[in-house]
């Protein structure tokens, strides 16, 4: 498994610096929540559940930080994280359910001593961390019996090990293939602009000894057409309760490709992912990126500054293509209805939230 992300008993975070992947491993150290704001926003930290978990242990660094035992001055300066984290990706549904996560360990006991509140909001840290990595070995295991004896899968982006507690969600269906002695070739899309499949995804294929070819994001529709593709299998960062899929910006072509060649497409995501209360996709904000990462290449201009440029980080791929959803709690098919069954995620949850009764 690659350390990505560590909370030390020095209260002190460590990470992995996903931006110099793969030719350099640097880890960050750090006691200051803004670092991890920072990290956040940047995509030195990255992937829609290691953002959750990152900005959950980065609100327990912003609390243990402050030295006051007033009351109103904690609770403030709490709310004051708590939104600031909010505002570091607008995307990313993880995020947003770690925040509330810890919001109602606070609300439920507003009324204990300030140092009892500190350690339950790291107990609830510890547990969103925990659950992470559970529910991406249960999704890696419900998706792989997805897949055939012999498998040729694209991809795109990076939803493996860099993106989430444990295994993955797409590549974990991948790696929990590959355990049950089935023939896995991948096709990697690198990713543009940022490359997080080219820099990311290979790197972990390497490291997990899978074979895979990395492509430009651009032949996946000739590869197709050559029938050299059996299926695709996404990550997600937003679904709603329809089952439309908010990815990276990419997924919808790649997912109308599949389409055109009869091809199934298939997203991989813990159920913390899922949008409950909104209806549509559309309804999910798009987070705009800063042009220089189109216009740049490793700090090198590569276009006119007169040129204008659209850089959404994300696109909206509707429920019609999406063939399957694959959670921890089972593989979901057409007609998706996720807010009726929000119960049975939230049960399935609390099952699977006690360590000593993870499967190993």
């Amino acid at each position: 498994m690659i350390d990505k992300l560590t909370y030390t008993d020095d209260n002190e975070l460590i990470f992995l610096d996903q931006t110099l992947l793969p030719l350099k491993e640097k880890y960050v150290k750090t006691r200051n929540y803004k670092d991890v704001i920072d990290a956040i926003k940047g995509l030195k930290v990255r992937g829609a559940p290691l953002i959750g978990i990152a900005a959950a242990y980065g609100i327990v660094l912003g609390v243990n930080a402050l030295k006051s035992d007033n009351k109103k001055n904690f609770e403030i300066h709490l709310y004051k994280l708590f939104d600031e984290f909010r505002k570091s990706r607008p995307t990313a549904k993880n995020l947003f359910y770690a925040v509330d996560r810890l919001m109602k360990i606070y609300n439920e006991n507003d009324d204990k001593e300030i140092d009892d509140i500190k350690i339950m909001l790291l107990d609830e840290a510890d547990k969103i961390y925990d659950e992470d990595i559970e529910m991406c070995r249960r999704i890696g295991i419900n998706g792989a019996d997805l897949m055939g004896e012999k498998m040729n899968i694209i991809t795109h982006c990076n939803a493996g090990e860099l993106a989430t507690g444990g295994i993955g969600t797409a590549l974990g269906v991948i790696y929990a293939a590959k355990q049950q002695a089935k023939d896995i070739f991948v096709y990697v899309d690198e990713t543009r602009p940022l490359l997080q499949g080219a820099r990311l995804t290979t790197h972990e294929l390497q490291k997990n000894d899978i074979d895979f070819d990395l492509i430009i994001d651009s032949m996946a529709a000739n590869l197709m057409k050559e029938g050299m593709v059996d299926c695709a299998i996404i990550g997600a960062d937003r679904i709603a309760g329809n089952g439309d899929v908010v990815n990276k910006v990419g997924s919808y072509s790649l997912a109308v490709n599949c389409a055109y060649h009869k091809i199934p497409f298939y997203v991989a995501a813990p159920s913390t992912t899922i949008d409950f209360d909104i209806e549509t996709g559309e309804e999910i904000v798009i987070e705009e990126r800063d042009p220089e990462e189109v216009g740049f290449i490793n700090g090198n201009q590569i276009v006119s500054e007169s040129v204008s440029i659209l850089n959404p980080s994300f696109d909206l791929v509707p429920k019609e293509l999406v063939t399957a959803i694959i959670t921890e709690y089972k593989v979901h098919y057409p007609p998706y209805n996720f807010k009726g069954i929000r119960h049975l995620f939230q049960s399935y949850i609390e099952t699977i939230s006690h360590k000593d009764e993870f499967e190993e």
